[in-house]
């Protein structure tokens, strides 16, 4: 994609020649209404600036029109980076719920930001100032808004990593009286979350946990979790039935590649399809993923739209630090050179299709990320023995067997999916880990055990009776 004229519009004429590259090349005529050219998305693909916004306005309608999971009146959670993706995402749902035409969107947004500056290596007053800025851009579009710390994810319940109650297919009578409950509240209320905030107890904590992680990988890995479940207790807990978030089609592409190389290949439909709906009460949404990230920097540039870019994890490894940015490399470098790469990744994770909805109990699903175990019981067989080497320098020897069990991390493994366990093998000792996490497996362990032994029970008093 590049800018074929600084100032060309609908209908404008001929436009001036680009101030570089004067002489080398003209503007060329707009596809859609034959004005100048303001940019070139594909080789054969100019756009004036205003075709290129209805382009891009048709295509996010579109995206939800065609799936049709979101319903007129509901409470949708929208999930804010700041960045580019997102930040588009949030101009067009302002733009689609203020037009007067038989099309507009007709959902009840609001807004969720997640304060990660703790493990990006933000000092306090650079996260003060980040805050600010952002606490300043949502109050700005005048829907209801939360500001969450990464910090709180270390206060969750553990029935967080339970699914809820399936959805229904349409909001009942309940649902409709809470969203009529919710639009009689003022449109400029929300949540601030300490919109000023001071380290405390659960920062350190939270730079502990981090800081045992062995891998730059596995940090990626812990950071997305943790902020996927804080993003799903504020949705369940304030009442959105969905949440949209801002993953566009590079970065669709980006983490295809990288949930393969995380031996999570039995999951792609899910992690990077459209809907995922593997939490039973939430609906997830990716309404931006047909969007590559050239078509929404040029759309966030013409028409003046705010991004707040956050700092990567911190890392001592300057090349290579994690398969997320490696394998982000790989495909960027390629685009360069051939660019139908990303648009080619990305439509053959779309033939893929999750696997057909069935009932699923809570102990086959994964303990961390709540997709259906995808592992024999046999292979877990090879991972036990390197877990189980650890156990005493953690445990100790004066727990009773039973306590010695749960707080093994040889105890977890059965509880994850394949791509969980290579993580969780990197996370460092059980101590440090989420509380809600150990929780929810220890009642997990607790529960195999006790159906175990009554399955065991009745075996043994029908033996005599048969003799």
């Amino acid at each position: 994609m590049c800018e074929a004229a600084e100032d060309g519009g609908c209908g404008a004429g001929p436009g001036p020649a680009r101030r570089r590259g004067q002489g080398h090349s003209h503007p060329r005529p707009c596809m859609k209404c034959g004005g100048s050219a303001a940019l070139i998305i594909r080789v054969g693909d100019p756009f004036c600036r205003g075709c290129f916004h209805d382009y891009f306005v048709h295509k996010f309608r579109a995206m939800l029109g065609k799936n049709r999971v979101i319903f007129p009146g509901e409470k949708v959670l929208l999930a804010l980076s700041g960045g580019p993706a997102s930040s588009a995402m949030l101009r067009q749902v302002q733009e689609g719920l203020s037009r007067e035409t038989a099309k507009k969107l007709r959902f009840v947004p609001s807004l969720i930001y997640v304060d990660e500056g703790a493990v990006r290596g933000q000092s306090l007053a650079q996260r003060e100032q980040s805050l600010a800025h952002m606490e300043a851009l949502l109050q700005a579009t005048g829907f209801p808004f939360h500001l969450a710390h990464l910090e709180q994810a270390l206060e969750l319940p553990a029935s967080i990593l339970r699914p809820g109650p399936g959805r229904s297919g349409k909001p009942g009578p309940s649902y409709k009286e809470a969203v009529e409950g919710f639009i009689q509240q003022q449109r400029q209320e929300g949540d601030r979350n300490g919109g000023t905030f001071s380290p405390g107890p659960s920062t350190q904590e939270l730079l502990q946990l981090f800081e045992a992680v062995e891998t730059s990988t596995a940090r990626e890995e812990l950071l997305q979790m943790l902020r996927t479940h804080l993003i799903l207790q504020t949705a369940r807990t304030k009442g959105y039935a969905k949440v949209m978030t801002g993953e566009s089609c590079t970065r669709v592409a980006i983490k295809l590649l990288t949930n393969l190389a995380l031996g999570r290949g039995a999951f792609l439909a899910v992690d990077t399809g459209f809907m995922d709906d593997r939490h039973g009460d939430v609906l997830v949404v990716r309404p931006m993923r047909d969007y590559t990230s050239k078509e929404i920097a040029f759309y966030n540039h013409f028409f003046h739209v705010p991004t707040v870019i956050a700092p990567p994890l911190r890392t001592k490894r300057r090349e290579k630090p994690s398969i997320h940015r490696l394998i982000e490399r790989f495909l960027l470098g390629l685009q360069e050179d051939y660019p139908a790469t990303i648009s080619t990744v990305y439509r053959t994770g779309e033939k893929l299709s999750p696997a057909p909805a069935k009932a699923i109990s809570e102990s086959e699903r994964c303990l961390l990320c709540l997709c259906a175990l995808d592992i024999a019981g046999e292979e877990e067989l090879a991972l036990e023995p390197t877990l189980i080497m650890e156990e005493p320098e953690e445990n100790g020897c004066c727990q009773d067997p039973p306590a010695a069990r749960a707080e093994s991390k040889a105890a977890y493994i059965p509880l994850l999916c394949y791509g969980c366990r290579l993580t969780f093998k990197e996370l460092g000792p059980l101590a440090t880990l989420p509380p809600y996490v150990r929780a929810e497996a220890q009642r997990r362990i607790r529960s195999a055990e006790m159906e175990q032994q009554s399955l065991e029970v009745p075996q043994e008093d029908e033996e005599p009776s048969k003799s």
